[in-house]
């Protein structure tokens, strides 16, 4: 797939942070960089995960992530996900959401059908994707690897970090569903992990957060858990997963 620049802007502030919007055959993404003048030789990239609400929708937290990133040292880039933003609809995705929207609404369990079924197609989809943006993406002139990935939906970044060998690292948020099958998949991840857990997240299970994190192939992984539901994740957690992608990436 080709990608095609499609804006340019230099965003507001001192950090001198360029913010490029692109397609890769079909699929919108932003790539964020530093000014060549501050990055005279190319720097590590980090792909940005985030929860399939639409690039636009989720911009302000991504563009606040990738000012970080680009503070660090690092080029940014984050890509819309299958059936969200304008990219088309799934009817089977589509209805598994129903569903989870009336197990909630119940107060009843979750079936693991519901979370196969709205969770496995997006990671088989999302994943490819992402692959092939890096391909592109670090092609350009400024960019160059190792490559880390951070944040989004945890089940993306369990099978990306297993099967890209580009991945040096990567920073997990434990708040989203996770099918059993990637219980399996974690054991043959083996890269550096840094996994972030709200402990009273209302709508992650806990226990298998937890199961999740134990069953990691990696040698070096950190659990940080914090007190609060999803969206009370504390800055020092940002700073935290700031510092280890900086020491495994540079």
């Amino acid at each position: 797939m080709a990608l095609r620049f499609t804006s340019e802007q230099r965003l507001d502030g001192d950090d001198g942070v360029l913010e490029r919007r692109f397609t890769l055959g079909e699929i919108p993404g932003i790539l964020w960089t530093p000014s060549p003048d501050s990055a005279p030789s190319p720097v590590p990239l980090v792909l940005l995960g985030h929860p399939p609400l639409g690039l636009d929708r989720m911009y302000p937290r991504l563009v606040a992530r990738a000012r970080q990133a680009v503070a660090d040292g690092f080029a940014a880039a984050a890509v819309e996900l299958p059936g969200s933003g304008e990219r088309p609809r799934w009817d089977a995705v589509e209805r598994a959401r129903a569903d989870l929207r009336r197990a909630v609404e119940a107060g009843g369990p979750v079936g693991d059908e519901i979370v196969d079924a709205l969770v496995l197609p997006l990671v088989d989809k999302a994943v490819p994707e992402c692959r092939a943006a890096l391909d592109a993406l670090l092609e350009l002139p400024g960019i160059g690897g190792p490559v880390g990935y951070s944040g989004g939906v945890i089940s993306i970044g369990v099978r990306l970090a297993a099967v890209e060998p580009r991945l040096a690292a990567a920073v997990l948020f434990a708040g989203s569903f996770v099918p059993r099958a990637m219980f399996e998949e974690a054991r043959s991840v083996t890269v550096p992990l840094h996994v972030l857990l709200q402990w009273d997240d209302e709508g992650n299970d806990r226990q298998a957060a937890l199961d999740l994190f134990d069953a990691f192939g990696s040698e070096e992984k950190s659990l940080h858990a914090h007190m609060g539901g999803h969206t009370g994740v504390p800055q020092s957690a940002g700073e935290a997963a700031s510092r280890f992608l900086t020491r495994h990436l540079k």
